[in-house]
């Protein structure tokens, strides 16, 4: 991914609400593969770690990545912003 990508894909993030929250279960296979899913319908997904989770949210970004084949767009604070790139005929992103 380019960075001209990336920045396009933040701008996008910027005014998205996080539709999931990692809280002290941390990660578990249900929530991966929910994020999957989603990843799958929406190419672009905002996650909030919540403040009882006591791992840190680049290590998360980073396994959430590896096991969703997706790429970490930005991880701010506690914010984690993940792009997985759609299937030809159900693209919904179109990167510059």
């Amino acid at each position: 991914m380019t960075s001209k990508q990336r920045a396009y894909l933040k701008s996008l993030a910027m005014v998205m609400d996080p539709i999931f929250q990692i809280g002290k279960a941390s990660i578990t296979p249900e929530l991966t593969g929910a994020i999957n899913e989603a990843l799958e319908a929406r190419e672009l997904i905002k996650i909030n770690v919540l403040q009882n989770c006591l791992d840190d949210p680049k290590e998360l970004a980073n396994t959430l990545a590896e096991r969703t084949h997706s790429q970490i767009v930005q991880v701010i604070g506690k914010k984690i912003v993940l792009y997985k790139e759609g299937k030809e005929d159900k693209k919904k992103i179109v990167l510059p």
